[in-house]
């Protein structure tokens, strides 16, 4: 079963470091009509690429081997009209242009829902984006900045004070609050 906004060759490459995502995503987007597969590291994601090149792709920019826009390079080497989508926790300007000039459609900042993922997998190219109705606080968008950053050492706190330039003590707090909304 496809859905006709998808189109007949439904193929979708899933490139992410974070198993319990995957694993939920594949689950929604098989759900919408998508034929799923899956790659845990920039490799794995390349040689899925080479030996069935997707017509969609969602790749994470930091996986734990490398740089996903490597993903994105070779699935552009191998179906130049691929419609790929860069999903990431590290959000910023020159990754996005870094990305696009790759051949990226769309780039979204996690945490992104399977309903955004898909609409931004089936969008036309001339389509623009609606801005979100209930968009982040900056209290949200910050803790949320802290959590990846403590995520990525390894909940060491020390080490995440010295890379967020803050005092042990005042992460301490933050980390004990809960999620602002």
């Amino acid at each position: 079963m496809t859905d006709d906004a998808i189109g007949p060759d439904n193929s979708l490459l899933i490139v992410d470091d974070d198993g319990p995502f995957i694993r939920r995503l594949a689950k929604a987007m098989e759900a919408r009509g998508f034929a799923v597969e899956s790659a845990e590291s920039v490799n794995e994601g390349i040689n899925r690429a080479r030996a069935r090149p997707p017509q969609y792709a969602l790749v994470d920019l930091r996986l734990g081997d490398g740089n996903g826009l490597d993903v994105i390079a070779a699935i552009r080497q191998n179906k130049a009209d691929a419609r790929v989508i860069v999903l990431t926790g590290y959000g910023n300007i020159a990754t996005a242009v870094n990305a696009v000039k790759l051949g990226a459609e769309d780039y979204l900042a996690k945490p992104a829902d399977a309903d955004e993922i898909y609409a931004a997998l089936v969008r036309s190219p001339g389509d623009k984006v609606e801005p979100p109705e209930n968009p982040m606080s900056a209290d949200r968008v910050r803790w949320e900045h802290i959590q990846r950053v403590y995520e990525m050492c390894e909940r060491n706190v020390s080490e995440t004070a010295r890379r967020l330039n803050m005092h042990r003590r005042t992460l301490q707090r933050i980390l004990a609050k809960r999620a602002p909304k």
